[in-house]
């Protein structure tokens, strides 16, 4: 018989061969004769882990190792089994016993490292990858996982220099390449990402990863249908690979194709129903829809998967600031800049929310770090330039308006809010709106809900609106509401903001026949109800102002939709067919610069209240920090509409009248400091200017009572606040400005037929202003003229107006059954007046 070395010698043999199950029953054999058989033990244990017997495998090789010899060889072989198994915690002690006795063994220092990498203990395990490429400079996986581990600190660049050393050693690493990538991606350098990629299918054309990384740095640059196919690259190689079913839906989401965005977020549901990224993404297409809660519902469900999910953190943000919950808003955004504060996105949606807060100084923080991640964001820096407006912090603000203007121009995309503050042009205003329809609206105006003529006895009307309740557009048109004739008109109220339950809520909500509860439901939901409810006429009042629902218009809710009051400029949307307006605020000779068709009203285009209540105080000007013998020129605009060169034609008019003062409304303290500021470089003591908060409605409009003249602003005028002064009695001086938001103070003034306060040129309002505070009998006259007028003139007659903006409706109606396009429709004051329909519009029918 054959002693055990030479049988142990066969197996070995046969082990080397690969007969695996013959070498494992000779290594029993020896053990049968030998149990303590040390060699025996372990290779058995070798034999059966490769057989897959790992439980096995394991007690086998641990009797091996209890001698008191070490054998670096059976340690090594049993670290392979241990780092199979996921037995972290023994293979890191079996390590460093290892070591103790080969400190340079490749195999212990490697797998050790892993482990300490898998452990997320990335200071040791690169310490440890350290003293494996100290004493092995050419193993090339060690300065991978340098790579890896120092990208998992976020020590970027670090990362970079190891993977381009193993890229040296070994240039078909494509998974070096792609780690690449990703850094790369995550610095935002998206150029050097998509080359990384680029490498890395140059090595592996069929790495599907690549492919992912490819669309999720493309859409991050923008290039969408790029974007798409390389998502669609990934899941040909792959059709089971959900992340890139993720990118694609974000491809999608980005090219303004919700519903394919929605049926790609769930095939990757349908593939791994825990994933994040997938939730978050349905989340980001019921947000965009205005599925507020349901979108929140689903980025709750994306947290409790990954609660370190940044981009869910900003979707959930972003619909608690849909949803008002303000404060809740910000802390969620918190949570997502400090997983990751390289975030554009989170520091824009928390820019947005501090600015809706008033919180100015925080707004501004978050927007120019946006920027700083993001440079070529036109919209942010207009978005900046508007929060020093509203500081009145000055600084470089020519340079900023034309920046802006630029940008407009040239194609690229700004809030048209924003801009519209900004001295520009109407031309550049229907840029700017086109420019923005198109980022957001890609695919609007798609099915027409309603485009066959119906014929009914009323035609019904229907009011899109957030500002139902305590807010300036409430306090205008109430009074519309209350007039409209019931006999020739069904009126609809589509409410899609809060309800306040204050009497204005109360008053509007009785002025309708129908009052819609509107805001929790989406904006395909809110088309289809308005279709249901067969409106003829849909009247946004909110155009690009806060809270705006654009996005039911697009989905062409009703045949006609009529941008009104809210925004004082074109929409720029080719699904929008009227603007109401009136010759002063829209001149006939600049309906190029509308997307819309115009209805002209005879009079002012805006509606007033004639029954808004006006508090019966005292007048006593101390107690509005008022000295008693001042002439007090007034302004109660918002602070953001008060230019350099505005406040600087103040100031001389100031210097010009001895000790009159300037009576500004207070948005908040820095813009009071900064315009005090600005008073005494100016020459002008800083008492002179005083600052009124905000009161309730009545008492508001009573203390206008304290002041002499109301002084209008440029480029953006006094709106509701024109209207405030004069319903007040208070006389408003205006500057004709180029634009419509600059001309809404003429417009008024002329409708209570006050002309001579209207003037054409800064030199001349600051002749006037001086001019009228110097003669107290002419300004007397002007008081005396405008309190017979306030009641006898167009402005405030609500019954009037009302006749008018019927008559236009009525004109629109007529066309729509006479199967006729949008035209122009000029609207005759005397036929209006006897409740008459608008006169056609005098032009060919090819021209509508």
């Amino acid at each position: 018989m054959r002693d055990d070395g030479q049988i142990l010698d066969r197996a070995l043999s046969l082990h080397n061969k690969g007969d695996i199950a013959g070498a494992a029953k000779l290594y029993r054999r020896v053990i049968k004769a030998n149990p303590g058989h040390l060699q025996a033990l372990h290779f058995l244990g070798v034999a059966e882990a490769a057989a897959g017997n790992i439980d096995s495998a394991r007690s086998l090789m641990r009797r091996s190792l209890q001698s008191s010899t070490v054998n670096v060889q059976f340690i090594e072989n049993y670290a392979a089994i241990l780092h199979r198994a996921g037995e972290h915690e023994e293979l890191i002690g079996l390590c460093q016993r290892g070591l103790q006795s080969a400190p340079t063994s490749v195999i212990l220092l490697h797998a050790s490292a892993a482990v300490l990498l898998a452990q997320g203990r990335y200071p040791d395990a690169i310490a440890r990858l350290k003293l494996l490429v100290a004493h092995h400079p050419a193993h090339v996986p060690a300065y991978v996982m340098l790579g890896s581990a120092h990208a998992k600190s976020a020590q970027h660049d670090a990362a970079l220099g190891f993977y381009d050393h193993a890229l040296r050693l070994n240039p078909q690493l494509a998974e070096a390449h792609l780690d690449k990538g990703t850094i790369h991606f995550n610095e935002r350098r998206f150029q050097d990402a998509l080359a990384a990629y680029d490498d890395a299918l140059k090595v592996r054309p069929d790495l599907a990863e690549a492919w992912l990384g490819r669309c999720l740095t493309l859409t991050q640059s923008g290039r969408h249908d790029e974007a798409l196919a390389a998502a669609d690259g990934a899941l040909r190689l792959r059709p089971g690979f959900a992340e890139a079913w993720v990118g694609r839906g974000n491809a999608l989401l980005d090219c303004d194709r919700p519903d394919e965005a929605a049926s790609a977020y769930d095939r990757a549901l349908a593939i791994q129903p825990k994933l994040a990224a997938a939730w978050s993404g349905r989340g980001n297409v019921l947000l965009r829809s205005g599925h507020h809660l349901d979108a929140d519902a689903a980025f709750t469900r994306a947290l409790a998967e990954d609660s370190g999910f940044a981009d869910a953190w900003i979707g959930h943000g972003k619909a608690l600031l849909a949803l008002g919950q303000h404060e809740s808003a910000l802390a969620a955004l918190d949570r997502a800049l400090a997983r990751n504060p390289r975030l554009p996105q989170a520091w824009l949606a928390r820019g947005q929310v501090a600015y809706l807060l008033k919180r100015y100084d925080d707004a501004l923080t978050a927007w120019e770090k946006t920027l700083a991640l993001s440079p070529d964001q036109p919209g942010v820096a207009a978005a900046c330039l508007r929060i020093r407006q509203h500081l009145c912090d000055w600084m470089g603000f020519e340079t900023a308006c034309e920046a802006a203007r630029s940008s407009v121009r040239s194609g690229k995309t700004i809030a048209p809010f924003m801009f519209i503050a900004i001295p520009s042009t109407p031309a550049e205003q229907m840029q700017c709106a086109q420019a923005w329809i198109e980022s957001n609206f890609r695919s609007a105006g798609a099915p027409v809900r309603h485009s066959e003529r119906r014929d009914r006895d009323r035609i019904h009307i229907a009011y899109l609106s957030a500002d139902f309740h305590q807010h300036a557009t409430a306090q205008l048109t109430a009074g519309l509401f209350e007039h409209h004739d019931r006999s020739r008109f069904e009126v609809t109220a589509i409410s899609v903001g809060p309800n306040d339950h204050s009497d204005m809520r109360r008053r509007i909500e009785a002025a309708f026949e129908r009052f819609v509860e509107a805001k929790p439901l989406g904006e395909n939901q809110i088309a289809d109800m308005i279709g249901d409810l067969e409106v003829d006429i849909l009247v946004d009042l909110k155009g690009y102002t806060q809270d705006a629902r654009t996005g039911i218009l697009a989905k062409r809710a009703a045949p006609i939709q009529v941008n009104y009051l809210g925004f004082p400029g074109t929409l720029g949307a080719g699904f929008v067919d009227y603007i109401i307006a009136d010759r002063i605020v829209i001149p006939e000779h600049e309906v190029d610069c509308y997307a819309e068709k115009v209805a002209w009203l005879p009079d002012s285009y805006q509606p007033n209240d004639r029954n808004r209540p006006i508090a019966d105080t005292a007048l006593v000007r101390s107690e509005h920090g008022l000295p008693e013998a001042a002439f007090v020129f007034c302004c109660f605009n918002d602070n953001y509409k008060i230019t350099p060169i505005m406040f600087s034609c103040w100031m001389r008019i100031l210097l010009a009248v001895e000790h009159s003062v300037l009576w500004l409304f207070e948005d908040n303290p820095a813009a009071a400091n900064n315009l005090r500021r600005e008073a005494a470089t100016a020459g002008v003591a800083a008492e002179r200017l005083v600052f009124a908060r905000r009161l309730p409605n009545a008492e508001h409009l009573a203390r206008h009572r304290c002041a002499d003249l109301f002084l209008d602003t440029l480029p953006y005028g006094a709106h509701t606040t024109a209207s405030d002064a004069l319903w007040s009695g208070l006389p408003v001086m205006t500057c004709l400005g180029d634009t419509f938001a600059s001309r809404v103070g003429a417009s008024l003034l002329q409708a209570i037929q006050l002309p001579e306060l209207i003037v054409t040129t800064m030199a001349d309002y600051e002749r006037l202003a001086v001019a009228l505070a110097h003669d107290p009998a002419r300004l007397a006259g002007l008081r005396q003229t405008l309190a017979r007028h306030r009641l006898t003139t167009p402005l405030f007659d609500t019954a009037r107006f009302t006749n008018h903006i019927e008559a236009a409706y009525a004109e629109m109606m007529d066309r729509h059954r006479a199967g006729l396009a949008p035209g122009h429709i000029r609207v005759a004051a005397a036929a209006a007046s006897a409740g008459a329909t608008a006169q056609k519009a005098a032009e060919p029918e090819t021209s509508a």
